[in-house]
């Protein structure tokens, strides 16, 4: 039996972005709607729901999908994750998935165990493994502190290469949509690297006020996240990642973006003075 899709059902074909509603998928959405691509997100509030630990509603989600963008929430350092993993891409090659994406972190040791399940499936793959983000200032956990003036964290001069999560999203949509990209790593930072206190300052720049980054102990710092009432898994990820990858592990560039796009990456100061001309920052800034 011939089981080769005829060309009225490959033009058809979804794409599914998990995490379509968050920082990267989003933008990927939208940077994919864009091209015509058809699209499924991939999230508790879409429907069919997609949900990490409700595995019985993936076969809903994977229905006619050719290719998926996985970004496992909050991180793929969090216990649990490998078997996850592991879990979407089985299911994902019994639905005859033909490409897989897959959004990783740089310096985790976990991630990079999901990455090699990934690369060893059988399914054409791309890794995005990427930095911290710029948008966690404007849109992440730093948020508050930024609007408070005060970007208490412990990191102490740690310098790590931010990267736009625009760019991080053209690169997986070109991975998702362009020949040329099966097989490849990309490694994605921005173009320099920065201390919390050089952040600081870039956004004193961009909004015209001060703030100003004050460095904390990590458990007194890991105690106030949890007393704020984040969810746990937030206090687990916050703790892990300062504790354990803002090391120095990270402290040098890598050319994804550039080998991806054939550009340079996007600089924090450009991210801060598109943010700071939105007044997202000043409007909340008044307030306090």
């Amino acid at each position: 039996m011939n089981t080769m899709p005829n060309q009225s059902q490959s033009s058809k074909a979804l794409t599914l972005v998990l995490g379509g509603t968050g920082k990267t998928g989003r933008r990927i959405a939208a940077g994919l709607a864009a091209k015509g691509v058809p699209i499924r997100i991939g999230s508790r509030s879409a429907m069919p729901a997609f949900d990490w630990h409700h595995a019985a509603g993936w076969d809903a989600c994977l229905q006619d999908v050719e290719a998926v963008y996985i970004n496992y929430a909050p991180d793929l350092a969090m216990p649990g994750a490998t078997d996850a993993i592991q879990a979407f891409v089985n299911r994902a090659k019994g639905h005859g998935v033909k490409r897989l994406v897959l959004l990783s972190g740089r310096g985790e040791a976990e991630a990079q165990a999901c990455e090699r399940i990934v690369q060893t499936s059988g399914i054409d793959w791309t890794i995005v493994r990427a930095s911290w983000f710029n948008q966690n200032f404007s849109e992440g956990a730093f948020l508050d502190m930024v609007m408070a003036g005060q970007i208490t964290l412990p990191a102490g001069d740690i310098p790590e290469p931010f990267v736009d999560v625009d760019d991080i999203a053209e690169v997986a949509v070109a991975a998702l949509t362009e020949p040329g990209h099966v097989g490849e790593v990309y490694e994605v930072t921005g173009p320099r690297l920065m201390t919390f206190a050089d952040i600081a300052t870039e956004l004193s720049s961009a909004t015209g006020r001060e703030i100003v980054y004050i460095p904390v102990p990590h458990d007194a710092f890991v105690a106030g996240v949890k007393e704020s009432g984040a969810p746990q898994e937030v206090v687990w990820m916050l703790d892990y990642l300062f504790a354990t990858v803002l090391d120095g592990r990270n402290a040098h560039l890598a050319d994804g973006i550039q080998r991806a796009l054939g550009r340079q990456p996007k600089d924090f100061a450009d991210y801060a003075r598109k943010v700071a001309a939105t007044d997202l920052w000043r409007e909340v800034a008044l307030t306090v």
